[in-house]
């Protein structure tokens, strides 16, 4: 049988039942366009925690409470111990390879204007703060080394809670908000960080000499990051801190330390396997309605062999051999879901821009998405219609015209 007779012959077997080869397409359509679309969702996520990570440098180190635990490649601290002081931060500053140190207190507190009130995240921070996560101010002026040695009770907040508490376009520098019953006065608005994984929009900023004295009531940190000279010199910055913390809180191995010190890369690596579990489950509960299609289509076959006992009877009875019958229905099987996965990518590829554009979630939709999913596809296609082929091809020319 020519090429060109297989194609023919195809397009007038689906054409015959336009309805039922639609219905049949729609379910392949769908379960691409799902798939497509659950996976941009993981992937986006991925890309913008692993940007959002990124955009504080390599080159940065955090030292958090409590004590070490392995999950695979990376580590990571309980953070619930009271371990960390500023006499460590103290310590730190006199190693070299080190650009700046950011001690840090942090909790959640009701903050309010005459405006209006919100919970937010308070930290206590110096000035190196803004140095390490790279955080410049929009107006107003940032947390300074004067401010922190005469306990200043200034603030500085972030862009979103700085309209939540004064509204847009309003510049709140020189207006007071009041945090734990304390009044501070506004000195700067951050410029945005966008809503990632480390977005600091959400937060306000205060000197930590005032948190631990006010906040907490005493020299405990929450945590303590670091900026080194350059991303080839973290592993020795690394060991050298863990040295003298471990002499510094009477420790004689990294076993008993009640410290953890990750890495930025180490959080990508863990964003990166959270992240990617994440996209392979949404794949295959999306795949899950692809498989539904692919049961569509070989019941769709199934149905299309019983009508057409007696043509492929006649078939017989005139030459044609089993494997040219058994191609024709692979083919047409084939080619619903070929179409199906074209519209499918279409559909997905849409999906992933309305759920971008409205729903304020990044998506990426790779090539390696688009040529899995289509390529699973026509995998279902031809493995769906191999059973309703075999079927027809084995069928008996006599029995096939004796059909009713």
């Amino acid at each position: 049988m020519l090429v060109k007779d297989l194609i023919k012959e195809t397009y007038f077997a689906l054409n015959a039942n336009k309805g039922r080869s639609v219905l049949t397409i729609l379910g392949i359509v769908i379960g691409i366009g799902s798939v497509i679309a659950m996976i941009s969702i993981g992937q986006g996520a991925q890309s913008s925690i692993t940007e959002s990570i990124e955009s504080n440098g390599t080159n940065v180190l955090i030292i958090s409470p409590g004590q070490q635990q392995s999950f695979g490649p990376v580590r990571s601290g309980q953070g619930t111990a009271d371990s960390l002081s500023n006499d460590d931060v103290e310590a730190i500053k006199e190693l070299d390879d080190i650009v700046a140190v950011s001690p840090e207190v942090s909790s959640r507190y009701q903050v309010t204007s005459k405006e209006s009130n919100t919970n937010a995240s308070v930290y206590g921070v110096e000035s190196d703060y803004f140095v390490v996560k790279e955080i410049d101010s929009q107006v107003g002026t940032l947390i300074s080394s004067i401010h922190v040695k005469n306990s200043s009770k200034v603030a500085v907040l972030g862009s979103t809670i700085a309209e939540d508490l004064f509204g847009e376009d309003v510049n709140p520098v020189g207006d007071s908000v009041r945090i734990n019953n304390l009044n501070f006065k506004v000195i700067g608005v951050i410029e945005s960080t966008g809503t990632g994984f480390n977005s600091s929009d959400d937060s306000i900023f205060v000197p930590l000499s005032v948190s631990q004295r006010y906040f907490t009531g005493n020299e405990i940190l929450s945590s303590i990051s670091l900026k080194v000279n350059s991303s080839e010199l973290m592993d020795q910055v690394e060991v050298d801190i863990t040295n003298m913390l471990l002499m510094l809180h009477g420790m004689s191995s990294e076993e008993d330390a009640d410290f953890n010190i990750g890495s930025s890369t180490e959080m990508i690596e863990m964003a990166s396997s959270v992240t990617g579990t994440l996209t392979i489950l949404l794949g295959a509960i999306a795949g899950i309605s692809l498989l539904v299609g692919g049961i569509g289509i070989m019941n769709m076959m199934l149905t299309s062999v019983t009508e057409r006992t007696r043509e492929i009877g006649l078939r017989k009875a005139i030459g044609a051999k089993n494997k040219e019958i058994s191609l024709q229905f692979l083919i047409e099987s084939a080619t619903l879901t070929l179409i199906g996965g074209v519209v499918g990518i279409v559909l997905g590829w849409v999906i992933s821009i309305i759920i971008t554009k409205f729903f304020d979630m990044n998506t990426s939709v790779t090539l390696y998405s688009v040529v899995l999913s289509f390529g699973v596809s026509v995998v279902i296609g031809i493995v769906f219609g191999y059973y309703p082929a075999r079927r027809a091809s084995k069928l008996n020319p006599i029995d096939a015209l004796r059909y009713e």
